[in-house]
């Protein structure tokens, strides 16, 4: 079992340093406008559904 789990993490280690590690800040970036692109989406569908709700009369 050990000798499997230190194949795995070599595995790891190879697949980071030979796909992740070249690409330097890129997949960051990426993670961060697409935060962004998200909640933007989120935030102007949570407006049309409370305008909704309250033309409904079931926000308070």
């Amino acid at each position: 079992m050990t000798s499997f789990l230190y194949d795995l993490g070599h595995f790891f280690q190879w697949l980071f340093e030979n796909t992740l590690a070249p690409l330097g800040n890129i997949p960051n970036n990426a993670f961060i406008v697409l935060g962004f692109v998200g909640l933007g989406i989120w935030l102007k569908m949570q407006k049309k559904f409370n305008a909704e709700a309250k033309a409904n009369g079931t926000l308070k």
